[in-house]
């Protein structure tokens, strides 16, 4: 029989997801408002700037619907002022009686804060209730907390012999068209996404989600001597662009040029993105760009797609030396879901 904090807990999950790609840089939160075993409200954290989860949950209940109610919420409520009043102080301001909580906020303006000015009111509460799957959908936000960096995820097709792409670069195409729809669906649920000089200039990809409903994520590109011309995709200035090279520096213009010292570049890059409120990255490649990551184990997640084609020779697909966490077929493609333990 399932706990009935399990349950509630869950449908303040599911409510969470609902503002994935539009809440960043804040994490995702769900909430619900049971009373007598029933659910008399529910809400989410809709997008950034916007009332937190806890705040859209209480909407339209009355002092007396809310009297002796249990509050279930996904992650530890805020206890400081950012772009909305904190959700701590309104609750122990409420004639509920428990509150839930599945995570703590690792924010160190949070971290702890919102419990205890709960427990200061007179409030019930409870913690760690599906903690692990309440951590794992914020696992961006909590990673550039820690990390002071984005969480970066790593996307690339393969042949089903393990070639990434012709000799001479020609990719196209090695998934099916149902993969690379979901593939735009993943672009609008971060903020960010990678390639490298030579993917913009054997491809001229645009990277945006333009088979997908959401938003454009912001483009980067490395082109470490500034040698890309103005006539691909990514300079036509419908969606903001970044161009981290070591030669120059722009500001105020689309696409911007961010100088990077040579020695150091990827870290720079990682640096400037966190100064930047970047929480997640996704890395499209080619097999150059993402290697480099691989290489210095700077990823989080990598979503592999293996396609019905053969190309006998050509440029070798990336390589992860582990078994994958998740494994889902896509028409005639196969996707390999790979989480890095290491960095968790």
């Amino acid at each position: 029989m399932v706990d009935i904090h399990t349950l509630f807990m869950q449908r303040a999950l599911d409510l969470s997801l609902l503002g994935r790609g539009k809440v960043e840089p804040n994490p995702m939160v769900g909430c619900v408002i049971v009373k007598e075993n029933r659910i008399i409200g529910e809400g989410y954290h809709v997008f950034f700037g916007g009332p937190h989860a806890e705040v859209n949950a209480v909407k339209g209940l009355s002092e007396s619907d809310l009297e002796g109610a249990d509050v279930y919420v996904t992650l530890e409520p805020c206890s400081h002022y950012g772009k909305t009043p904190p959700c701590a102080n309104m609750l122990a301001g409420l004639p509920v009686k428990r509150i839930i909580i599945g995570s703590v906020d690792y924010n160190p303006l949070v971290e702890g804060k919102g419990i205890a000015l709960l427990k200061e009111a007179g409030k019930e509460v409870i913690t760690g209730v599906l903690q692990e799957e309440c951590e794992k959908v914020n696992a961006a936000f909590f990673t550039f907390l820690k990390k002071k960096r984005p969480y970066i995820i790593l996307k690339w097709a393969q042949t089903g012999d393990g070639f990434i792409a012709r000799k001479n670069n020609d990719s196209k195409w090695i998934s099916n068209e149902l993969s690379r729809k979901l593939v735009h669906k993943w672009r609008s649920e971060v903020q960010a996404i990678l390639v490298g000089s030579n993917t913009v200039f054997h491809d001229n990809p645009q990277l945006t989600t333009r088979d997908w409903s959401g938003k454009n994520p912001l483009r980067l590109i490395i082109d470490r001597k500034a040698r890309l011309e103005n006539n691909f995709a990514i300079f036509d200035q419908s969606v903001p662009t970044i161009i981290y090279n070591e030669v120059k520096k722009t500001s105020g213009e689309n696409p911007e040029y961010v100088k990077l010292q040579a020695g150091e570049f990827i870290e720079s890059l990682l640096a400037d993105l966190y100064d930047r409120s970047i929480l997640n990255l996704f890395i499209e490649g080619g097999s150059t760009l993402i290697n480099e990551f691989i290489k210095h184990n700077l990823w989080d997640e990598a979503r592999v797609f293996i396609g019905a084609k053969s190309f006998e020779e050509g440029i070798k697909a990336p390589e992860i030396i582990m078994t994958p966490e998740k494994y889902y077929t896509i028409g005639n493609d196969k996707l390999l879901i790979y989480k890095n333990k290491e960095n968790g």
